[in-house]
């Protein structure tokens, strides 16, 4: 009686750990984006599935790494040179302290929505690696792109390429 007890314990708890063989589902480039709601810094809610209609750049950054500290800049620059109305730009704080991102922005003078995505809740259904990491997602609510490492965002390729996703 102990080893079919055991056997099923065992058996139960394989499930639980392994999900029947079937991982957490994360996003992936030509499916539908992972939705996610979450708080900006001011206290503003955004809802990806909103901004359907917009392509939306999703960026998962910390004050914490020097790459993401860097790309910020490019980031504000192509914030300011898109056409509002037809592009959203998402800045997540992963993992990192609220109060820290208030002081990095205002010290840049951004200008991009920060959200606070402290618990990694957004992170772990976008299945980050790391940080910066950035999701383009069109205007249909398909992933199109994924970037692992920081960017020159304000780059010719990059607006030609978020332009074409805007004009489609």
């Amino acid at each position: 009686m102990k080893k079919i007890f055991l056997l099923i314990l065992v058996f139960s708890l394989s499930l639980i750990f392994l999900g029947c063989g079937q991982g957490p589902k994360v996003a992936e480039v030509g499916k539908s984006a992972p939705d996610f709601t979450l708080v900006d810094l001011k206290g503003k809610v955004w809802t990806l599935s909103e901004l359907r209609g917009q392509v939306v750049f999703v960026n998962f950054w910390a004050t914490w790494c020097p790459p993401c500290r860097e790309e910020m800049p490019s980031m504000q620059r192509l914030y300011t040179m898109m056409p509002q109305d037809k592009f959203k730009m998402l800045a997540i704080l992963n993992r990192d302290d609220p109060a820290l991102a208030k002081n990095f922005s205002l010290k840049l003078a951004t200008t991009m929505p920060i959200l606070d995505d402290q618990k990694n809740d957004v992170g772990l259904k976008y299945g980050l690696t790391g940080v910066p990491e950035t999701f383009i997602v069109d205007k249909q609510g398909v992933l199109r792109n994924k970037f692992i490492g920081p960017a020159n965002w304000d780059s010719p390729g990059v607006v030609q390429m978020l332009m074409q996703y805007i004009n489609q």
